[in-house]
């Protein structure tokens, strides 16, 4: 692949991987490029198509994992998720940091497919401040925030796992997050930044 290093978020449902991403989206608009994910899962409210996620079908989603098209995949609460090779490939090779919004099964695998990325997870302060968290977007049923929070504790678990993860933040305070994570992205972010601004040959 070409293009810079790309960062790679994982982390509970819930912590604010997206809040995070947006923020550094609008900061540095020509810096960051997010890969769209595909998944099989239903829209949800003021979710559009293309911009939040690629959705699919389960047998169109099938057909892609056979055909060598995701760089990354998992069944995640019975609903399909997948990096496509074609969406990571397009933004790096427009120059720009590459950002992945994906589970730590997916991390393992982009660590094993040998893509360059700085890996960051995102933690809650505790679990009962994710369960806090998940109850407030009012988007599920009481079932499956507690399905979301069994997943969680693994997730929290691989958090420690010996050569996953290069750096770990916590989200307690977002601001105080986002400038951890635009710190563990500033060599990255002077990189791109040089690119971006010299001149074409």
């Amino acid at each position: 692949m070409v293009g810079p290093r790309a960062v790679v978020l994982a982390g509970p449902s819930g912590v604010g991987k997206g809040t995070l991403i947006s923020r550094l989206q609008s900061s540095y608009p020509s810096i960051f490029g997010f890969s769209v994910s595909h998944t099989t899962r239903p829209p949800r409210a003021a979710e559009v198509n293309g911009t939040h996620y690629h959705f699919a079908t389960e047998a169109a989603f099938v057909d892609g994992i056979a055909g060598g098209k995701f760089l990354e995949h998992a069944n995640v609460h019975g609903k399909y998720y997948g990096t496509s090779l074609e969406a990571v490939e397009q933004v790096r090779a427009s120059g720009k940091i590459c950002i992945l919004d994906i589970d730590v099964q997916g991390c393992r695998l982009v660590r094993k497919a040998g893509v360059p990325a700085l890996f960051v997870f995102v933690a809650p302060p505790s679990m009962e401040e994710l369960g806090r968290r998940l109850r407030g977007r009012g988007t599920e049923d009481e079932e499956a925030i507690a399905g979301r929070l069994v997943v969680a504790e693994t997730e929290m678990a691989a958090s420690k796992e010996p050569g996953l993860f290069d750096t770990v933040i916590v989200n307690d305070n977002l601001d105080a997050a986002f400038d951890d994570l635009v710190g563990a992205l500033k060599a990255d972010i002077a990189v791109a930044e040089e690119a971006a601004f010299s001149p074409k040959a």
